[in-house]
């Protein structure tokens, strides 16, 4: 499943439990889904995170590769 398709997946399951309209074992089911949804989307956005480089021109036009910064916990 490509992660905008996860993302549009997660969001469908947000709205249906938000209006509350569903059967209780139906949520949770619902429930159960999306938090799978989001461990594997938020793992995938983690791994691209590491593969991201920041390119930096240098004042004398050359390009500096430089790993993404990391945010602090």
């Amino acid at each position: 499943m490509k992660f905008e398709e996860g993302l549009k997946k997660l969001e469908d399951i947000v709205k249906t439990l938000d209006e509350g309209k569903i059967p209780l074992d139906e949520a949770l089911g619902l429930f159960k889904e999306g938090l799978t949804l989001t461990k594997e989307l938020s793992k995938r956005l983690d791994e691209v995170e590491k593969k991201i480089e920041v390119l930096i021109r240098k004042e004398n036009g050359t390009v500096e590769k430089r790993p993404f910064p990391e945010e602090d916990a």
